[in-house]
Parts: C-alpha cells; sequence; structure tokens
C-alpha cells in the first residue's frame, strides 16, 4: 500500500488535525491489528447506525461502553473463573478485549443491548438545531424603503 504524506496539509489547515491524523492511521499498515472480537457496522438509515458485536460467553457485568470525545470504547474482562478447567480442544476465545471505534461529530450512544450473545449498540447523528440548514424568506429590499423614509 503506498503511504501518503499529510504534513502540507497540517501547515495550511487549521482545527483539521483530528482528520487527518485518522487518515494517516487508516492508510498506515499495521500488523497484529486485532480482529477479535468480530463485529459490524451498520447503516439503518441517513442517521442511524447499529455496532454488533460478537460477544459470546461474557455477561453484562463484564462488558463496558464508554463514549467521550469522538471515541467509543467498548472493552470486556473476563472474570476470574473460580473452577479449573481443562479443555480438550477450546474454540471459543474467552479473552479480555478493548475496541476502539472514532465517531464523528454529533454521533451519540442512544442505547445498547445483549442478546443471544450478540451486544448491539445503537448510534445515532443528532445535528444541533443551530446547525441545521435554514429557509431564509425573501422578501422586499428594506434598504430601500429605509432610505425613502430618511430622504423625506
Amino acid at each position: 500500500m503506498r503511504k501518503f504524506d499529510f504534513s502540507p496539509l497540517y501547515r495550511s489547515a487549521i482545527g483539521f488535525d483530528h482528520i487527518f491524523n485518522l487518515l494517516d492511521s487508516a492508510t498506515r499498515v499495521e500488523q497484529g491489528q486485532p480482529s477479535y472480537p468480530p463485529y459490524n457496522i451498520e447503516l439503518l438509515d441517513e442517521d442511524h447506525y447499529r455496532i454488533t458485536m460478537a460477544v459470546a460467553g461474557f455477561t453484562l457485568q463484564e462488558l463496558s461502553i464508554v463514549s467521550e470525545q469522538n471515541t467509543l470504547l467498548i472493552t470486556g474482562k473476563k472474570a476470574e473463573e473460580k473452577e479449573q478447567r481443562h479443555f480438550l480442544h477450546q474454540g471459543i476465545a474467552a479473552r479480555s478485549f478493548e475496541r476502539r471505534f472514532q465517531l464523528a461529530d454529533h454521533i451519540q450512544v442512544v442505547n445498547a443491548s445483549l442478546e443471544n450473545g450478540l451486544l448491539h449498540v445503537e448510534l445515532v447523528r443528532e445535528i444541533p438545531e443551530a446547525m441545521k440548514p435554514k429557509q431564509i424568506p425573501i422578501g422586499a429590499n428594506n434598504m430601500d424603503s429605509n432610505l425613502i423614509e430618511q430622504n423625506s
């Protein structure tokens, strides 16, 4: 994969450093990138998303979801087992994990549920009213009427 140099953009763009860091990390080929636990990211409609993560064997008490400053952190910490078990074959992973997701501006976590070994995290984009497009009514030119009144 080709390596892109984003340093010229840092010199002329202010406040976009987090975007350049995301692009830089996305283009970097990392060895040993974690693939556990497997997950899906779904676009349910224009402003609704769902992350579904396979967390078989984890209880609600062993899972944690934290959303802070455009980062969603999902962790699973397996509790110490009281009894020692001897497996002939262990194909079900039972290790702790930490998975980070970068969230765009105005993406909020609205719900999370655990069902049949799948953790579902519901996200929604909530754009503040001040940032939504506004229709501006077109009326008579008020400047012309103010000038007529001043000359009278």
